[in-house]
């Protein structure tokens, strides 16, 4: 057997708060947005989501006092329903599938209770006196897209309790090495839809394979600590997750959470459908962004293509007309650049692909183009969930530009669901599905 060299020996998870050089952490959380890794959302979540400290039910929940701080000083709201659905099953240790429609609050159902129990764990200790800074749990990004010593060196940080990574960062961390999950303690698949599809499945099922997973039901002495507690969220769940999943958990244990909202359309988002001919789109785009206010908020364009959104940037920058442009052929630390330049409100317009449709904060946009319409109902959903976000100041509109006939048999059903009040067909790819029993 070939010797590991000592510098690349893996270090097993320590007291909290130590020291090593290599460490692991207590709460991982897995993102496909390089973007999302960069801003923390424990610290930086621009929606007021929370919890308001006058409100009787947040001292019911038994959140940590450190936490019940931190969300003052960030001035907080009234909890969600995916809120008040999810943090008391995870406070006493359940795993859980947890879906709910976007913008309505998911990080944060899911955050609060893990690191309320985190903050328990550490209280344990003689390392009580770190959390004297409201909520002081300290939180490292994990990202890919360079060479091994910077993957190393993004591990070094002191005292690292939450690590979130992208799939392949945390695969090339474990492959190398320079991670162990022998007693993670918390895991948690954000955007689960995503993070199933083709090109990060062998991935994940490679990092869930490291982990010590439990079905997550507690025992007669109350939750399982010693493996890892599960949460997979999304504002949908594709088909087959159960059948991953169970591979490795039991997920007829889980509990199945989900808001009345879930794969519905968002009632207050104002909803608009043009046919026209492809050669009449680009027109109504420049009307539309013409009769668009300076104050009415910012605006996301989508196409389908890299390529779309490429020309459509040369044209509108012919009109002189102020955008930023986002898609997947750039590199990681471009997109985080140009997404954080649309966010402080230095450019109002973005034009992307989907990668700006899940798991960034769009709280400020108020209108949603769809220059391009989207392939799915599964991404109709997405785009959609851009405006009107938790946090949002208006409700915000969607305009859909229809030429296909393709197109045409989608807006029949997005118009149907509407109308009855129902969720989108096609997506119910149910929480309490469970994979076959083994014989």
């Amino acid at each position: 057997m070939e010797k590991v060299p000592q510098e690349a020996k893996p270090t097993p998870l320590l007291p909290f708060f130590s020291n090593p050089v290599l460490r692991l952490p207590h709460l991982l959380l897995f993102h496909t947005s390089q973007r999302r890794i960069g801003k923390v959302p424990t610290l930086t979540m621009g929606a007021r989501m929370f919890f308001p400290l006058k409100h009787s039910g947040v001292f019911t929940m038994g959140l940590q006092p450190a936490l019940l701080t931190a969300l003052q000083s960030l001035e907080v709201g009234r909890p969600t329903a995916v809120q008040r659905l999810a943090i008391p099953t995870l406070l006493r240790g359940r795993s859980a599938l947890c879906a709910a429609e976007t913008g309505s609050g998911k990080t944060l159902a899911y955050l609060l209770p893990l690191l309320d129990r985190l903050l328990l764990a550490a209280q344990v200790g003689a390392v009580a006196a770190a959390l004297c800074r409201p909520a002081g749990l300290r939180v490292r990004g994990l990202t890919g897209g360079g060479a091994a010593g910077g993957l190393r060196r993004q591990l070094r940080a002191p005292g690292v309790a939450v690590l979130l990574g992208t799939p392949g960062a945390l695969r090339d961390a474990l492959r190398r090495r320079f991670l162990t999950l022998g007693r993670l303690r918390w895991m948690v698949l954000d955007e689960a839809d995503t993070l199933m599809d083709e090109s990060f499945a062998a991935p994940i099922e490679e990092i869930l394979a490291h982990a010590p997973l439990t079905a997550g039901a507690p025992g007669p002495a109350g939750p399982r600590e010693e493996r890892t507690q599960v949460v997979v969220v999304g504002a949908t769940f594709p088909a087959g997750l159960s059948q991953v999943l169970g591979r490795f958990v039991d997920v007829g244990c889980f509990a199945s959470l989900a808001t009345q909202g879930l794969h519905r359309l968002p009632p207050h988002v104002q909803q608009k459908f043009i046919r026209l001919k492809g050669q009449d789109k680009l027109p109504e785009l420049l009307q539309l962004l013409k009769d668009h206010p300076a104050a009415g908020g910012a605006v996301i364009i989508f196409c389908n293509s890299a390529s779309t959104v490429n020309w459509l940037g040369y044209i509108l920058d012919d009109h002189k007309i102020k955008h930023l442009r986002l898609q997947g052929q750039m590199s990681a630390v471009a997109r985080a650049g140009i997404f954080a330049s649309f966010q402080k409100g230095d450019v109002s317009v973005l034009v992307c692909t989907d990668l700006a449709s899940r798991g960034l904060d769009t709280s400020s946009v108020q209108l949603v183009v769809n220059y391009d319409f989207p392939d799915t109902l599964q991404d109709y959903l997405h785009r959609v969930g851009r405006v009107g976000r938790v946090g949002s100041k208006t409700p915000g509109a969607v305009v859909s530009f229809v030429t296909h006939r393709w197109d045409v048999d989608l807006v029949r059903k997005i118009e149907t669901a509407a109308r009855k009040r129902t969720g989108l067909p096609g997506m119910d790819c149910s929480v309490n599905e469970h994979p076959p029993k083994a014989d």
